[in-house]
Formats: C-alpha cells, sequence, structure tokens
C-alpha cells in the first residue's frame, strides 16, 4: 500500500465506491463483480493518470459493502434477487404486503450494520482459529454441508393443523426432500452445461445462477402473486417492531454464518444463509409446542375447537396462518431472517480480507480484483487497518441511504398498477436471463419457475430450494 494516501481522494473513492453500490443494489441484474471487472479492466489509465491502484481497490471494497446494503431493496418491492438476497425474498414480500415494506429495508439495513461492528470484534479471533482449523475444514466441506442439509430438511415443520394425524410432521418433510433433490438435480445440469451459455451481452462473467435463483426465488413468487390477485397495501412508515433479542440472535447468527462464507471454498452466501436459517424458528417452535398442549386441553375440556368440529366433521383441523398468534410468530420470525441474511453478506464482505490476509484466498470477486490490483499475496496489517476504515465509513453511508430509499420508494411505485409492476419485473427477469445467459439460461430461468412455486403449494420453506447449489457442490467435496 502506497505510503502517499491522501484523506480527500481516499474519501472520493469511497464515495465512487459507494455510489457504484447502490446502482448495482437497485438494479436487478447488475453485480459488484461487473464493476470489480470494470475498474480493474480500467486501471492502466487511472495509474497513466498518477491514481494509485490503492485508491482503486478501496473504491471496488467500498462497492462491494455499499451493494450488500442495498439489494434488499429490490428484493423486498420488486421480487427480484441477486444470488446474495435471493432466500430474502419471500419474507421481505410478506411483510411488504403487510404494509410493512419499510420495516423490512429498516431491518436489513440494521442487520447489515450491525453485522459490521459485530465482524469487527470476532474477525480477530476467527481469523486465529480458523487459520489452525482450515486444512481440517477442507477435507470435510462435503460432510459438513450434507449435515446441514439435513438438519434443514429435518426441521421443516409445514403447515400446522389440528388433529391432522401423527405421521402429517413426515410428509412435509418428504415433500422438503423431494424439492431439494429436483432443484439439486437441476442445479447439477446448469452447471454441467454451463459452457452452453452464449450471452448476447458481454458484461463481464456470466453466471448460471442469475436464471436459477432468480426463476426459483423471484419469478416464482411474482407469479404466485399475480394469480393470487395480490396487491400492494398502503405503507406506513413503521420503526422497528422486534425483541432486542431476535434482533441480536439475528446479527449473531448472518455474522457467524458469513464469516464460513469467506473461509471455506465452494460456500456461497445463499448456503450460508441456509444455515443461518436453523436457528431462526426455535423461539417459534417453543410457544408453538406450548400453544399445542393449550389446544389439546381446551379440545379434551369441550373448547370452542369442538364446537368447530361439530359443524363440520370432514374438516377437525385449525390452520396456524389464520391465526393471531401464529401470524405474528410467523412475522417475527421472517424479521429476523432478513435480520440474518443481511448480516450474511455484509460479514462476507469483512472476513473475506482476513481469509486474504491469513491464508492467502479470495472467496470473492471484489477480493480477487483488490489481490490483482496490489499485487500482493497477503494483505499486510497497514493495508487491512485501512480497509476497515473504509469499511466502517461505507456502511455509516449505507445504512443512512437505505433507510431513506426504503422509506420513500413505496411511494413511487403507489402510483404504479402492482400487476403491471409484476409482469414488467418478471418479463425483465427473463430479458436478463436471455441477455446474460443466453437462450440457455433462458430455458433454465423456465424451468426454475414451477419448482419454485411447489413450496408454495406444499406449504413448505422455499429455502429448501437452495439444494440448486447445496447439492451439486455437496456432491462435488464428497
Amino acid at each position: 500500500m502506497p505510503s502517499d494516501i491522501t484523506i480527500p481522494m481516499l474519501l472520493l473513492s469511497v464515495l465512487i465506491g459507494y455510489a457504484l453500490g447502490i446502482v448495482s443494489g437497485l438494479i436487478p441484474g447488475i453485480h459488484t463483480n461487473n464493476f470489480a471487472l470494470m475498474l480493474v479492466a480500467l486501471s492502466p489509465m487511472f495509474m497513466d493518470s498518477g491514481i494509485p491502484p490503492a485508491y482503486i481497490a478501496v473504491a471496488i471494497l467500498a462497492n462491494s459493502l455499499s451493494h450488500t446494503f442495498h439489494d434488499i431493496i429490490p428484493a423486498v418491492y420488486l421480487g427480484a434477487p441477486n444470488d446474495d438476497m435471493a432466500l430474502a425474498v419471500l419474507p421481505g414480500h410478506r411483510l411488504l404486503l403487510e404494509g410493512r415494506g419499510s420495516e423490512a429495508i429498516r431491518l436489513s439495513a440494521l442487520g447489515s450494520a450491525g453485522s459490521v461492528a459485530f465482524s469487527l470484534v470476532i474477525a480477530v479471533p476467527l481469523a486465529f482459529a480458523f487459520s489452525r482449523i482450515y486444512p481440517a475444514l477442507q477435507n470435510y466441506l462435503g460432510l459438513f454441508l450434507l449435515l446441514i442439509s439435513i438438519a434443514l430438511i429435518l426441521s421443516e415443520k409445514g403447515e400446522y393443523v389440528i388433529n391432522q394425524g401423527s405421521m402429517a410432521k413426515y410428509r412435509y418433510k418428504a415433500y422438503a426432500l423431494i424439492l431439494f433433490i429436483l432443484t439439486g438435480v437441476l442445479g447439477m445440469f446448469a452447471f454441467r452445461m454451463e459452457a452452453s451459455m452464449n450471452p448476447l451481452i458481454d458484461f463481464g462473467s456470466p453466471s448460471i445462477l442469475l436464471p436459477l435463483l432468480s426463476g426459483l426465488f423471484g419469478a416464482s413468487q411474482l407469479l404466485i402473486s399475480l394469480l393470487s390477485d395480490s396487491h400492494i397495501p398502503p405503507q406506513r412508515y413503521s420503526k422497528i417492531d422486534l425483541p432486542v433479542k431476535r434482533i441480536v440472535r439475528g446479527v449473531i447468527t448472518g455474522s457467524a454464518a458469513g464469516s464460513v462464507v469467506a473461509w471455506l471454498p465452494g460456500i456461497s452466501s445463499s448456503i450460508a444463509a441456509v444455515l443461518a436459517r436453523l436457528f431462526i424458528k426455535s423461539d417459534f417452535d417453543r410457544k408453538k409446542n406450548r400453544k399445542d398442549r393449550e389446544n389439546e386441553s381446551e379440545s379434551e375440556s369441550g373448547s370452542e375447537y369442538e364446537d368447530e368440529d361439530e359443524s363440520d366433521e370432514n374438516e377437525g383441523y385449525y390452520r396456524y396462518n389464520d391465526d393471531e398468534f401464529y401470524r405474528d410468530e410467523t412475522i417475527e420470525s421472517s424479521k429476523e431472517f432478513i435480520v440474518s441474511v443481511s448480516g450474511v453478506n455484509t460479514a462476507n464482505a469483512i472476513f473475506g480480507l482476513f481469509a486474504l490476509a491469513v491464508i492467502g484466498k479470495t472467496r470473492s470477486g471484489a477480493m480477487v480484483a483488490v489481490e490483482e490490483l496490489l499485487q500482493v499475496a497477503n494483505l499486510t496489517a497497514q493495508d487491512i487497518i485501512l480497509f476497515l476504515l473504509v469499511i466502517a465509513t461505507t456502511a455509516l453511508l449505507s445504512y443512512f441511504s437505505t433507510i431513506a430509499i426504503g422509506n420513500n420508494i413505496h411511494r413511487m411505485l403507489a402510483r404504479l398498477d402492482y400487476s403491471m409492476i409484476c409482469i414488467s419485473v418478471l418479463l425483465g427477469l427473463a430479458l436478463m436471463s436471455l441477455l446474460f445467459t443466453g437462450f440457455f439460461g433462458l430455458l433454465i430461468f423456465v424451468i426454475a419457475i414451477p419448482l419454485g412455486m411447489s413450496a408454495s403449494f406444499m406449504k413448505i420453506r422455499k429455502s429448501h430450494a437452495m439444494g440448486v447449489i447445496l447439492l451439486p457442490v455437496i456432491l462435488y467435496f464428497l
């Protein structure tokens, strides 16, 4: 790192990267890697003009961090995810339809900002620990991911229905396994045939994840909204309504899972989000079990459910999503999950620095670009301190701009027809798949849509569709 760095030029580099992060975060289909490749390609011209490569590296890092704050906005309001925020689409969309879209944005911004603070605290001890156990982790990565997948499937509870029989819970687990395998097979086919992609526009390195995740998580949810005649209800300026305990747990689980992405090969932010997902619903399960016991006691003593059973012998059930208690609990779980997923992506940007410094490995396009620009195998302590200051400054700016945009974007959308918005975004996703991944990518996009929709019809979590990445990675490492 050059010693002649000036504060004004450093701040200008941060602001440029921060602004690029807003652009890539708000426009679906544009990834931070696109800007990283562009800045690296332009670096000779910058250096001929007397601009050291360190400033370009700072802009790339600020871009990657700013992107992790702002990409929640299209995921919530448009249902158009990138590969990092795919799992946040459904919880965010749910809050949007509850009139709490701005709260979803605030939760995400808080999750990202909290992850920055928490990651800076645990980064050094985690770097020391991972540097010792990294060789062993590499050998057991496939088994580790397999255990995560099994735990995810076994944690599926499905739709809660009274008097549905003791075997019903296994039906939902079977549905989860089927969805995991089907999406996994699609993923293996797509990755194996990735060379068949012929993008119509060469804009960086095309990824088959664009049509895969856009179809599974974005387009599928938009189609369900169209079929159910959903609309964006009036949005209110909503402050965060989530217990502090859940916020803290979301930040911790997201940061811890995000650190895994930076250290282990083959682990994406989406997989880390699945890992964090396993820790989200414990409060819900505990309260649900207590509620179940209360319902059983009321049923045995001739409660309100007895009249319901007498009125319709063929029914004899009570759906949790019609009950205020379960509705509130599942909404809280959705909120905590948004905090956690946002923390995953932001923590990944931070721990990627330490992975490069300690083991000399790059796990993101931004870190590859930084390594290439600085021409170093490992970052020095001086580099790390400077980059951490860049991260803190970018995080502060991004936190306030994310909230500001989230609080006002609904006013523009309120003047538009929601059905037309859904159709426009669907066509936009299809067009991006065609332009950036060719006709093969468009085919994958179309195939992925019904698989993503099936999760809603089977009443199971859509996170099981992450088999599209998990299963190919597991088979690769086993």
